[in-house]
């Protein structure tokens, strides 16, 4: 049970990190903003969809 809640939160953080890159790169065309996004992932996609 343990391995399978690893599993699903591993999964999810990179899947957030993919996410947040691509929409950053579609709003900025930047690698810089798009790296910077990708490590704070699920909270710039958060961010994203409530102000812009």
């Amino acid at each position: 049970m343990q391995t399978v809640k690893y599993e699903v939160v591993k999964n999810g953080l990179s899947f957030g990190s993919a996410l947040a890159i691509a929409m950053s790169w579609t709003a900025n065309k930047s690698i810089l903003w798009a790296i910077i996004h990708g490590f704070f992932s699920w909270f710039y996609v958060i961010y994203y969809a409530l102000f812009k």
